[in-house]
């Protein structure tokens, strides 16, 4: 029999056949990608977890889902907006800290505050509640979580010119502190405190603005108190907000089932791994010899009825912020200082 010729439109439903499968193939393999916001620039401890956790999706769904950390707010996004942006489904994914959300949500800012532990065990026991409290705060705004950071358990102190490690010392003095609620609690022991931002501190500090600071002990060479101010005294225990994972219920319904198998497991990974380090008292330990060797003088801690002093002051500052949040804010409150009052009878 003799060949057939080739026609043009043989060739072209021959290429057209080669290269169909081969789109397909493509077409399958694409990965689905989604956007996370964070407002934490890279150089924070909190921007390397979320690589690990952007890393973790991608190798747990075999490529078929990635995530995108976009860091510093490079995408734009103003904290205070984000629960209006994940309830659109603006932005697929974000970081949740509940202390930003205070014109939208105030409740959220009574979850947990100074004052609340005055033994770093404490925070590890009460985080499942207040863990629990922000998941159902979020869902209320159509915002899954599924995992997030526990924060380190830090050593709070007060970092003075002058040898101070009491209340009655502070009496005097200027206090620099980073938050409304702490401003009323000193204000209740009759000690002016004022909010300055981290950044306007140490200047505050060179120039008598402010007498002390009232800051995290174990980070504080990080921002060089130690050539400001000479002396230093344990407060209490740093009370942790944690920062979720949270993910538009839009995008979430998208996912298939694998998908969010995989989101939860990495999210829930990490949330383990940082509570596992949360508390470490030799991590404390190191930070003051360095603070130290740094030239810092180490007083002893402020008296048990200083801190006892401090919680109860710091307590009613808190009731009041739960107060101006309305019932949400008040059940919060209520719930999560019950559950600390049962804790600290056992």
């Amino acid at each position: 029999m003799k060949a057939l010729k080739p026609t043009r439109l043989t060739l072209a439903l021959t290429a057209a056949l080669t290269v169909t499968p081969f789109l397909s193939t493509m077409a399958q393999a694409a990965p689905t990608v989604l956007k996370f916001h964070s407002g934490y620039a890279e150089s924070r401890p909190e921007a390397g977890y979320l690589n690990e956790f952007a890393k973790d999706v991608e190798q747990l769904s075999g490529g078929d889902l990635k995530v995108d950390v976009f860091h510093a707010a490079s995408l734009g996004l103003s904290e205070p907006d984000v629960l209006r942006i994940l309830q659109r489904g603006s932005v697929d994914m974000a970081l949740l800290y509940g202390e930003y959300y205070t014109r939208d949500a105030p409740e959220l800012a009574a979850v947990y505050a100074q004052g609340a532990i005055t033994e770093p065990e404490q925070h590890l026991q009460i985080l499942p509640t207040i863990r629990d409290t922000y998941e159902q705060g979020y869902a209320k705004w159509n915002i899954k979580t599924i995992g997030g950071i526990v924060s380190p358990v830090f050593s709070v102190g007060l970092h003075c010119k002058e040898p101070i490690n009491s209340l009655d010392g502070l009496k005097d003095k200027k206090v620099r502190v980073w938050s409304a609620q702490l401003v009323d609690a000193f204000g209740k022991l009759d000690i002016s405190a004022q909010v300055i931002p981290q950044n306007d501190m140490y200047m505050a500090l060179q120039t008598g603005v402010v007498d002390c600071a009232y800051y995290l002990s174990t980070v504080a060479e990080t921002v060089s108190l130690h050539e400001v101010t000479d002396y230093e005294a344990y407060l209490h225990p740093w009370a942790a907000v944690p920062a979720l994972f949270g993910i538009s219920e839009r995008s979430w319904k998208k996912l298939s089932e694998k998908q969010q198998q995989v989101l939860q497991q990495a999210g829930e990974k990490l949330w383990q791994k940082t509570r596992s380090a949360a508390v470490d008292p030799d991590r404390g330990a190191i930070a003051r010899a360095r603070r130290e060797s740094l030239g810092v003088t180490m007083l002893d801690d402020f008296s048990a009825q200083d801190v006892a002093s401090f919680q109860q002051a710091a307590m009613s500052a808190w009731h009041t912020i739960a107060e101006r949040a309305g019932p949400d804010g008040e059940t919060i409150y209520d719930t999560v200082t019950g559950k600390l009052s049962a804790l600290a009878n056992k």
